[in-house]
This record gives structure tokens, sequence and C-alpha cells, in this order.
């Protein structure tokens, strides 16, 4: 049985042939256009002009319907279809709150960005079978092992 640790993904390699393969992206507290300034909007925009099909699942603006010219959608499990990340924008102290929407979802893996570290909520997601990376910018890592 395969230790439930190994889904925790710490090392450039691993990290790389994640995201190498990863072409759906649903980004959890993504900010709108409004605060273009912050690497809630800046990074999921940059995510989509490198190619990747960014899905905005924003917490707060329950008015916004579209972001990046994309459909909103107000929980991961109302996402149709397969996500092969989710990248969250949360307080640390907040991510619990999502966890069973995450695991209803199961998205290959999730991505807690720079700042975010949840140890529990990686080990519940981890033992389910979903990779996590924790407390790394996705962009930085994207530029520095993809895009490179």
């Amino acid at each position: 049985m395969p230790d439930w640790r190994d889904n925790i993904l710490e090392d450039d390699g691993a990290i790389g042939a994640l995201l190498r393969s990863t072409r759906r992206v649903a980004v959890l507290g993504i900010k709108t256009e409004e605060q273009a300034s912050q690497a809630a909007f800046y990074v999921p925009k940059y995510l989509a002009g490198a190619g990747a099909e960014v899905v905005p699942v924003p917490v707060y603006y329950p008015e916004v319907q579209e972001i990046l010219g994309r459909r909103v959608y107000r929980k991961l499990v109302d996402v149709p279809g397969e996500l092969d990340l989710v990248d969250v924008f949360r307080r640390p102290s907040d991510v619990p709150a999502h966890l069973d929407d995450l695991l209803a979802k199961r998205p290959r893996a999730v991505w807690l960005q720079l700042g975010i570290r949840n140890d529990v909520v990686a080990e519940r997601l981890a033992r389910a079978g979903i990779q996590v990376v924790q407390d790394r910018c996705l962009m930085v890592d994207w530029r520095r092992l993809v895009a490179g």
C-alpha cells in the first residue's frame, strides 16, 4: 500500500512533473480585476497566459459572474469536469472550512500558496490520494520548472 506521505510534494522533481501535466486549475479564493495588484488575481492571470485553463472559485464577490473572462463557480464541487489542480488563496485558518469541498471534488492536486500551510488538511488530502504542495508560489514554480 502506498504511503500517504508520498502525496506531499516537496522536491522540484515531483513538483515539476505535477506542473508539466497540469492543464486545468481551479483558483479557490481568486480575486477580481479590481484587485489586480494582489497575488490572488495576478497569479491566475499568469497561469491563463501560460496556457492553463483557469476556473475561478472566489470566496467573496457574490455579484461577480466572470473573472478573467471565465465563468465563476461558488464551490469546487460545482465545477464540471476534472481538475488537475486547485490553487488555494486562503488564510491557513480558513483552509479547513474548504476540506469537505476539496475531498468531494477530488482534484489530482491541491496547492497551498506561499505563506499557507495546514498540515492537518494536507494529511487528510494526501490520505485521500490527492497530491499536496504547501507554502510555495505557483507562479514562481511554474516559471522556474515549466516555462523555464
